[in-house]
């Protein structure tokens, strides 16, 4: 593996597929920058590793990816004498959502095959990693939403559309909402659930049939499918996608919930934000009726 050491990720290659196992367990494997960029460096490093034939993308803990730090210290702008990008004016700010957006875009730009194995929460930016992977394979149970998209902006990696089409984008990005790992399978966010149980068994016997296949028949097979994507504007529509959450970043909204976390602490801005909310959960199948405090009713 050269001279790469890893602190937020767990990379291992065994058996002619590498792990790259999320490792903030007690931040629900929050995505900090420095995970990110050894997220993006592992993967090229598989990508290399002619003993790879695949990679599998998961999380320590009791969540996939909760979404990105926000208690995260901000980095200074201010290094060896320079002033760089602050992200404070909405160039600085798109500048910076792109910058993130290359490391991310590794898993969609890779020439091998990444499957996500979800279980827990896969929130914000946990959907942002998995929708740009090649498959989805997920817990019954796990639960799959944006948010964010409530108060904070937009989606920075906007890979929705391409799997579950415009109305279900629609219906969940803007409300925030979220959906099981069941319901996210029935409208193609994954590929598949499984129990919980059994879902690093049926990753595994699938890492077991793709390390059949010789590594550049497996490129190749990936490449044309997301050439294909191409085709269709998933590339152009990832750059609209960051300088759009930039734009986000400007709502009177985003500002009251900077201020309201400032003022009362994250967990608490969070809280009511989502509070109103109830639940937080959308049905796929059937009517959503719903008690006094907002929580879907079970048929």
């Amino acid at each position: 593996m050269g001279d790469l050491s890893f602190e937020h990720i767990i990379y291992e290659v065994e058996g002619g597929a590498a792990r790259i196992t999320l490792n903030r367990p007690e931040k629900l494997n929050a995505i900090s920058r420095q995970m990110l960029r050894e997220m993006h460096d592992a993967l090229w490093e598989a990508d290399d590793d002619t003993s790879v034939h695949c990679v599998v993308l998961r999380g320590a803990g009791r969540a996939f990816c909760a979404g990105y730090d926000l208690a995260a210290a901000p980095e200074s702008n201010e290094r060896d004498g320079r002033v760089y990008r602050s992200g404070k004016s909405f160039d600085d700010d798109s500048w910076q959502l792109e910058k993130a957006q290359r490391l991310r875009m590794a898993f969609f730009d890779m020439h091998k095959p990444v499957i996500s194995q979800v279980h827990g929460y896969c929130l914000a930016g946990g959907t942002d990693l998995v929708t740009l992977t090649d498959m989805v394979i997920c817990a019954e149970d796990a639960r799959f939403g944006f948010p964010p998209a409530r108060d904070l902006g937009v989606l920075p990696t906007q890979m929705w559309l391409y799997h579950v089409g415009p109305q279900w984008s629609k219906r969940l990005l803007l409300t925030g909402d979220t959906v099981t790992g069941a319901e996210a399978a029935q409208i193609g966010l994954a590929l598949k659930a499984v129990p919980a149980d059994v879902l690093e068994a049926e990753v595994e016997q699938l890492v077991d049939r793709l390390t059949m296949v010789d590594r550049e028949l497996l490129a190749a097979n990936k490449r044309i499918i997301n050439l294909g994507l191409e085709l269709m504007g998933a590339k152009t529509l990832q750059r609209l996608a960051a300088e759009t959450d930039a734009r986000g970043h400007q709502a009177a909204s985003a500002e009251g919930f900077r201020r309201s976390a400032r003022e009362k602490g994250l967990r608490e801005a969070l809280r009511e934000r989502d509070a109103k909310f109830g639940d937080g959960r959308a049905r796929v199948d059937g009517p959503e009726r719903r008690d006094e405090r907002g929580y879907l009713v079970e048929e």
